[in-house]
C-alpha cells in the first residue's frame, strides 16, 4: 500500500476538516464497495487456484488416494480434504 501526502491531493479545506478528527496519523481511505474485487482477480492467481482444484478433484474422482494428492500437490492431507469434499466444488 502506497501513502501519499493529503496536502498533494485534497484540498485544503477537506483537510481542515479531515484535521478534526485526526491530526499527524495515518488514515485509510477504502475503495468504495462497487470497486472490490475478489482476491486474486487482478494477478489470475485466482484463477490458477481453481485450476488446480479443479484437477486435485478431478484426479479424486478418478480414484487416486488423497495422500498422494498431497504429496504431489504439496498440499496437507487436510486442505486436500477440503477442496475434494467441499460444499462449493466448481463441476
Amino acid at each position: 500500500m502506497k501513502y501519499i501526502n493529503a496536502q498533494k491531493v485534497l484540498p485544503e479545506k477537506l483537510i481542515s476538516e479531515i484535521q478534526k478528527y485526526i491530526q499527524g496519523e495515518t488514515l485509510y481511505i477504502p475503495k468504495p464497495e462497487t470497486n472490490y474485487q475478489k482476491w486474486g482477480t487482478s494477478s489470475g492467481s485466482r484463477q490458477r487456484l481453481d485450476c488446480r482444484n479443479a484437477a486435485i478433484r478431478d484426479a479424486f474422482t478418478k480414484g487416486i488416494p488423497i495422500e498422494k494428492l498431497a504429496q504431489e500437490y504439496y498440499l496437507s492431507v487436510e486442505t486436500i480434504k477440503k477442496i475434494v469434499y467441499s460444499h462449493k466444488n466448481k463441476t
